[in-house]
């Protein structure tokens, strides 16, 4: 049996975005002690939590004497090296596992292991070279996506071949990364479904969330998604089967395509917090990020219960462009709630902040949420 780490005691996080600092806000709550560690100073995470390490993930020296000082460590995005991740496991257990991270951070090893595994995803080719990617065009048609296996998030590194004629300039543009090629599907819309397992092997799920994008960045959340209950069930049934084939302690999103026919494709997971997932904080019983602390210290987890229908809205660099946006004038809305990440550059595409709005229906939410974000930048 996992010994439960309790409240005083010290928890660590690589690396030191949004969703290390709302993880940190929630530990810190909870009476826990927190420590980052990242390459980067005066972080997301780094601003609340009680220590703030600044050091490469490859100086393992320095990973080894972070990990020395916590009892358990967890992590707030993929792109972590494994050697990092063996370094702290040395001295400190890390939920989820390095297995789940090592999957979760390559699209081959996580769509082989989604499709070994019996989990609907799109036929896909891994690609090494260009007679590769012929081939591949060849057997799965036309159009296909042409993703880089890894680091890639938020559209980064992807390009759709919609002709023949593109594919010498797509493998081109590898500029030569390992790729995957997976073959397009018109879908509806995209769902997807936060989860957490605890160290005792309980699940617990949010429902289904509905997710709108735009340039491939999430835009806006809608919570509970407007979908059927079979569908609804389908779909937390998936994400809790990927939880337990993984051995996941903490916290887990897996992303769906639905197509118009109500069939799911599992598009991507992510062995933590997800962006889809922040109206958990103003909507739901137990936030997904106090979740996460139950989870990774071995505590019971919490209620997922939702208390109001509730819509999300991201805050992209792109605000910020004509000047601060009007903090005010979004606040005057008594049902919407303002989150902001400490960030002190805003680029375009760049996720400073979001808003979440609480109602009586999901489109309402999403009304007040839209509305409430648009006069942001109003001058009026």
């Amino acid at each position: 049996m996992t010994r439960a780490i309790l409240p005083g005691a010290k928890l660590g996080v690589l690396g030191s975005g949004q969703l290390g600092r709302m993880f940190a806000m929630a530990a810190r709550r909870m009476g826990y002690l927190v420590h980052t560690f990242s390459p980067d100073t005066d972080t997301p995470t780094g601003q609340v939590a009680d220590i703030e390490v600044t050091a490469s993930y490859d100086d393992l020296e320095a990973v080894r004497a972070f990990a020395q000082g916590v009892e358990v460590v967890t992590f707030e995005f993929e792109n972590i090296p494994a050697t990092t991740v063996d370094a702290v496991t040395e001295f400190a257990p890390v939920r989820p596992s390095g297995t789940a991270l090592h999957t979760a951070q390559h699209r081959i090893r996580e769509k082989t292991f989604l499709a070994r595994s019996g989990f609907p995803v799109t036929p896909f080719r891994h690609i090494h070279t260009g007679a590769e990617l012929r081939a591949g065009l060849a057997a799965l048609g036309l159009p296909c996506v042409l993703k880089t296996a890894g680091f890639g998030y938020d559209g980064k590194g992807q390009r759709l071949i919609k002709s023949a004629i593109e594919t010498d300039e797509a493998f081109a543009s590898l500029a030569g990364r390992e790729a995957i090629l997976e073959a397009f599907v018109d879908f509806e819309r995209e769902v997807s479904v936060v989860c957490a397992r605890g160290a005792d092997g309980a699940t617990a799920h949010y429902g289904v969330i509905e997710n709108q994008h735009e340039r491939h960045i999430l835009d806006c959340s809608i919570a509970p998604a407007r979908v059927s209950p079979a569908l609804a069930q389908q779909a937390t049934e998936i994400a809790a089967s990927i939880l337990e084939q993984l051995d996941v302690v903490g916290v887990l999103c897996v992303e769906f395509f639905l197509t118009q026919d109500e069939k799911l494709f599992v598009n991507e997971i992510a062995p933590r917090p997800h962006n889809s997932g922040h109206f958990t904080i103003d909507a739901c019983v137990t936030s997904q990020f106090e979740q996460q602390v139950r989870a990774v210290c071995g505590l019971p987890l919490g209620a997922t219960e939702q208390l109001r229908p509730a819509a999300m809205a991201n805050l992209l660099g792109d605000l910020w462009q004509q000047g601060a946006p009007d903090w005010l004038r979004a606040c005057a809305a008594p049902n919407v709630k303002l989150h902001l990440y400490g960030k002190h550059e805003a680029r375009p595409g760049r996720k400073m902040g979001h808003l979440t709005a609480l109602a009586d229906t999901t489109a309402e939410a999403l009304r007040i949420v839209r509305a409430a974000r648009a006069v942001l930048t109003s001058r009026a």
